[in-house]
């Protein structure tokens, strides 16, 4: 079993920055890719970026190129999500989520999730 914990979540104006962090604990293995995916209210769970496990492979949805970076440090066993340039339809619960690899990950088949830390950006 793995446990995923976001933190960072909060509010922000628009064109703002938040960092948001995931910790894992338990069975936990670079092995495993990590990514994050969000909610709006009324709308279906969706895609952001994943990273491979060693780090060297990342992907972003289209709506959040160029602004958001992830990042993971498997020192600490802890992935980040880097989020500029904020905008109001960014404002969602932001959930971290492990996988097999990053290919899996993009098609959502997602070994554990986090619980979601909310994000609103502000007009």
């Amino acid at each position: 079993q793995v446990q995923l914990v976001e933190s960072g979540g909060g509010l922000v104006q628009a064109g703002g920055s938040l960092r948001l962090s995931c910790a894992a604990s338990g069975r936990t293995s670079s092995s495993y890719a990590m990514g994050w995916f969000r909610q709006a209210p009324g709308k279906e769970r969706e895609f952001v970026s994943t990273i491979s496990g060693g780090g060297d492979t990342t992907y972003y949805a289209d709506s959040v190129k160029g602004r958001f970076t992830i990042s993971r440090d498997n020192d600490k066993n802890t992935v980040y999500l880097q989020m500029n340039s904020l905008k109001p339809e960014d404002t969602a619960v932001y959930y971290c989520a492990a996988s097999l690899n990053t290919g899996t990950m993009r098609r959502m088949r997602v070994n554990y999730w986090g619980r979601g830390t909310q994000v609103t950006v502000s007009s």
